[in-house]
């Protein structure tokens, strides 16, 4: 197959592999100031790619990469939420806080759209509802948030931010007719419910004993067994005209139900390191070279609506944290939580592409999106983390019910 690929793809595979390498390194140099690796991949992609230097190359063959990598990083959002620790009140308070969050992003982004200033406030409004849960987990769990109540709230806040709009995508951001789409996703939920309970009845002792002991043979095959999974349900999301993000999430959550306790350690840590450790960073990179960034060059009113649209995610997404969490954070905590949710960029980009495929928006719009979307990353943790620890210098202490100790 190396020998098929054009001279043009494997320059193009060797710089991004290059970047690959070369990111952590440069976040590891800037640990001081917080910079997260993605947000680095995402500017040397865009600085290397057509719209600059001219040295990335997206064809069919990068492009199938980058696809790959985004199922992948959607698979391991699904795989890390734990529905047993979330369910109950910080579920109920995370699905109250997206609605909200879809309210405000709506009526935002159509008085937008009634200024002239975007062609589609739904485009727009979704992509601002998002939380970049798979961005945030790394740095929150070097951190030590994440075993804490207040790590509840916020992985539950993070995975309504990403399945909702997920969700919404295949909802709205389609050609089909809604009540077909609402249909299919129906059928698919099923699917997804019914895989669910099988994984559950087969994780025996006696199952797991077995996978367990292929783990560390060539064979691999737990790890088999979730790339299957994935590719499944993505199949099956495809085949029903649904978005595949849709596919990867569930995939995610079907094998959390099945891999639970230390045997899934070493399963969840080879899946990490095949994601992580190639496939999204070509994502990250790749779509940072397919940002028209001089769309936004171009034209200054593609330049003001960066930081339009990076105070809309604060508000959309960080009003409702301070508002619904009152009696269960403190007020510190609920600025925190704020800040962090506010963080989107990986769904942001994916809303963004999909909106400029469906000709619903411009690509200059897109790429004050992504734009805006890549200063919250560089921006949000950060500060967010330094607002958690203001008072204490600690996380909150953990609790049973996701409330502070």
């Amino acid at each position: 197959m190396i020998a098929e690929l054009s001279s043009t793809s494997l320059s193009s595979l060797v710089v991004i592999a290059a970047v690959a390498l070369v990111a952590p390194l440069i976040a590891y140099g800037v640990r001081g100031i917080g910079v997260p690796e993605v947000a680095i991949e995402l500017v040397l992609g865009i600085i290397l790619g057509p719209a600059v230097l001219g040295v990335i190359h997206v064809n069919g063959f990068i492009g199938g990469l980058s696809s790959l990598g985004l199922a992948l990083l959607m698979f391991l959002a699904g795989l890390e939420l734990d529905l047993d620790r979330v369910r109950g009140r910080p579920l109920r308070l995370a699905s109250v806080g997206w609605v909200t969050s879809v309210v405000i992003a709506l009526t935002a982004a159509s008085a937008l759209y009634a200024a002239g200033a975007i062609h589609d406030p739904v485009v727009v409004g979704l992509a601002l509802t998002t939380t970049a849960l798979s961005t945030l987990l790394p740095i929150l769990e070097d951190a030590g948030v994440m075993q804490t109540g207040f790590g509840t709230q916020m992985l539950a806040v993070g995975a309504v931010g990403e399945f909702g709009p997920i969700v919404a995508v295949a909802l709205f951001l389609t050609r089909k007719n809604p009540l077909i789409t609402i249909l299919l996703l129906a059928a698919f939920v099923v699917v997804a419910v019914l895989a669910a309970l099988v994984a559950v009845r087969a994780r025996t002792p006696r199952t797991i004993a077995f996978l367990r002991s292929q783990l560390d043979t060539t064979s691999l095959l737990p790890v088999r067994l979730a790339m299957f999974l994935v590719v499944l349900l993505v199949f099956l999301a495809s085949f029903l005209g649904l978005d595949v993000l849709l596919g990867s999430f569930a995939a995610g959550m079907v094998l959390r139900l099945f891999a639970k306790g230390e045997s899934a350690e070493g399963t969840m840590s080879r899946i990490e390191g095949i994601a992580f450790g190639f496939f999204v960073p070509v994502f990250f990179i790749v779509s940072g070279a397919n940002l028209d960034i001089r769309a936004v060059v171009a034209k200054p009113s593609a330049i003001l609506l960066i930081p339009v649209f990076f105070g809309l995610m604060l508000v959309a997404r960080g009003l409702p944290a301070l508002l619904f969490y009152r009696r269960v954070l403190d007020a510190r905590e609920r600025s925190a939580l704020a800040l962090l949710s506010s963080t989107g960029l990986p769904l942001i980009v994916v809303i963004a592409s999909i909106g400029v495929s469906e000709g619903r928006l411009l690509p200059e719009n897109a790429a004050a999106l992504v734009c805006a979307g890549l200063l919250s990353v560089l921006v949000l943790p950060a500060t967010g983390l330094r607002v958690l620890k203001s008072r204490s210098g600690e996380p909150a202490t953990p609790s049973p019910d996701g409330a502070p100790a």
